[in-house]
């Protein structure tokens, strides 16, 4: 660990992780260790918070809630983009946290932090651009009025695998609304968003309007937010599996709730791609992050008469990608999160081959790496039916299934519960947009390889979510509607 690397660290002053209404404050439950999962060291101990700090944190938050909502429209925007402006001046050093915790490479991180701040920008500029209508009523006599107002404390829970991106889309749209929050970051990247709720007090957010609960105790954290009738917002990234327990808790208080799950992403190569293109998207779009991603190409659908091409062009690609720390400058692709996550990805790899699959390229991963590394491997003869496509890989593995026929195509892109994100490279546009109208997924990149913009709707349909996040349906999340009926008789 390099001595700036070490001062950042130590500027988060993890021990007294837990924000409460301004206040830096150690875990009741003591504390918990954050590995580099590069090299598996412990890279810091961050404060462990339970129900009490849980409890402090809506007491905070409730307390701030009135006078937030109070300030003018104008007076949350210039923080919020005070906040895009410290964010963006701290792209190095907020990288530098990521790599360290959460692996990815140095060039992936910097490419999040600006992403992440771009949002505090986006709904700067969007709360002041207030919606509402005035207008009589059908039937004579009474004048409409409809307006909006915040939600309330919003309990947000963000994942590990962009630590600094998803803290901010939902953190900005909340403030931008008028919300307080209390936010409770992945337990293995808790460093990014100690960080940046130090910024945002540094931009002007007030105290106990944001505050963050690290913790391993996570269902009894988000469990107290959820009983508390203070609280009337969640917005959770993360599995599908933990979005249905949580959808199971928010329904007992019939709590607002907007959800981002799973993904199991198609990318589908047409006959007529520009083969070139296509790879290049391909690229982005699967090893963006390491593969670690909801919008990660999960499957690869290339038609039989361009399969060979695209795999020689896609493997030529694949085995020059170096391996490695992501502090490293020349790293493309950076460590799994976690030893359980090496497991599954092998275990992928292992079924598939079993049913008849070969690996048709491979990166190096150097012997002297110590962390939770897996080789970017390209399957191909790939059986449809292999578990490497059926379920979400979350790693650097591209298993590449051929077709000819759309119809069967198109059950085969939309034969799952997740609905986020899809790919579709084909020169004819009218051709490619009539196949993307029968892909059941919320955002569907065609001829490009990346899906995320803060200023375009995030969300997925059947089981990949509820809700979206960005543009302004993003801020409509942490919005309520209300009416008054003026009489307006003779």
């Amino acid at each position: 660990m390099t001595d700036s690397l070490q001062d950042r660290i130590a500027s988060v002053d993890a021990q007294h992780g837990v924000l409460v209404g301004g206040r830096r404050l150690p875990g009741s439950l003591g504390t918990f260790d954050v590995e580099d999962p590069a090299d598996k060291s412990v890279i810091a101990r961050v404060a462990n918070g339970g129900v009490a700090e849980a409890t402090a944190a809506v007491d905070a938050a409730a307390a701030a809630a009135t006078d937030w909502a109070a300030i003018s429209l104008r007076q949350r925007s210039e923080i919020l983009y005070r906040a895009f402006e410290l964010i963006r001046g701290e792209v190095d050093g907020l990288a530098a946290l990521i790599c360290a915790e959460n692996g990815k490479s140095i060039a992936d991180a910097r490419a999040e932090v600006t992403y992440a701040a771009e949002f505090f920008r986006w709904y700067a500029e969007e709360a002041v651009r207030t919606q509402g209508t005035y207008g009589p009523a059908p039937a004579g006599g009474v004048r409409t009025v409809v307006t909006r107002r915040p939600v309330g404390i919003a309990a947000l829970v963000t994942p590990w695998n962009f630590p600094a991106a998803m803290a901010a889309r939902k953190i900005a749209p909340a403030l931008a609304a008028g919300c307080t929050v209390v936010l409770k970051p992945a337990a293995e990247t808790p460093l990014t968003a100690l960080a940046i709720a130090r910024l945002l007090a540094r931009a002007g957010v007030p105290d106990g309007v944001i505050n963050v609960v690290p913790t391993l105790e996570a269902g009894e954290v988000v469990r107290t937010w959820l009983e508390d009738d203070r609280v009337r917002k969640l917005s959770f990234t993360g599995s599908t599996g933990v979005g249905r327990l949580l959808l199971h808790q928010a329904a007992d208080r019939v709590l607002n709730a907007s959800m981002e799950l799973g993904g199991n992403a198609p990318f589908v190569v047409t006959e007529d791609a520009d083969l070139t293109a296509a790879v290049d998207g391909a690229m982005i779009a699967k090893f963006r992050g390491g593969g670690q991603a909801c919008t990660a190409a999960n499957r690869f659908y290339v038609h039989a008469d361009v399969a060979d091409e695209f795999v020689r062009l896609f493997a030529e690609r694949i085995e020059t990608l170096v391996v490695g720390p992501g502090s490293n400058p020349a790293t493309a692709i950076g460590p799994l999160i976690n030893g359980r996550s090496v497991e599954k990805v092998a275990a992928m790899v292992d079924d598939a081959i079993a049913g008849g699959a070969r690996v048709a390229a491979q990166a190096a991963v150097p012997a002297e790496l110590g962390g939770y590394f897996h080789a970017p491997t390209l399957l191909v003869d790939v059986a449809p039916d292999a578990s490497v496509v059926r379920e979400e890989i979350f790693g650097p593995v591209a298993p590449v299934v051929t077709w000819r026929d759309e119809n069967e195509l198109v059950g085969l892109v939309n034969g799952t519960e997740m609905g986020l994100s899809a790919y579709l490279y084909a020169r004819d546009l009218k051709r490619a947009l009539q196949l993307a109208e029968r892909i059941e997924a919320g955002m569907i990149g065609i001829n490009r390889g990346l899906v995320s913009d803060p200023s375009a709707p995030f969300g997925g349909l059947k089981q990949s979510g509820l809700g979206r996040e960005g543009a302004r349906e993003g801020l409509a999340e942490y919005e309520e509607i209300q009416y008054f009926s003026v009489d307006w008789s003779e």
